[in-house]
């Protein structure tokens, strides 16, 4: 198994530059695709535009007290670090690298990466 090849993207000169909406989450856009953004806790996390069940927005969701994001349609739960989802149901929810440095903000995908997100 090689290394994996992670490609960088700005979506914004710095953190103050991305409007997060109540629930602490947004979608941004990176090299053409689109992609959730919740900020918890001091951390970024970005992840799947839509959920993997029935395609709800995920940013149009919430996070819960634990960190999770929810889908706003049928509450399904998963865990920002890892996509897991949490509620038992069996679905992914694709994650993403993030980074903040001098430079902006940026998301990473990796070389392979597969985009549901249209």
């Amino acid at each position: 198994m090689g290394i994996k090849k992670i490609t960088w993207h700005k979506i914004a000169e710095s953190l103050g530059n991305i409007s997060f909406g109540a629930n602490g989450m947004c979608v941004v856009e990176a090299d053409g695709k689109k992609i959730s953004l919740a900020k918890y806790q001091n951390e970024l996390f970005a992840f799947a535009y839509k959920c993997p069940h029935a395609s709800g927005i995920m940013a149009n969701g919430c996070i819960d007290a634990l960190g999770n994001a929810v889908c706003p349609l049928h509450r399904y739960k998963f865990s920002l670090k890892n996509g897991r989802n949490i509620t038992g149901e069996g679905y992914f929810l694709k994650t993403y690298a993030v980074k903040i440095t001098e430079q902006g903000v940026f998301i990473g995908f990796d070389e392979n990466c597969f985009f549901n997100s249209l």
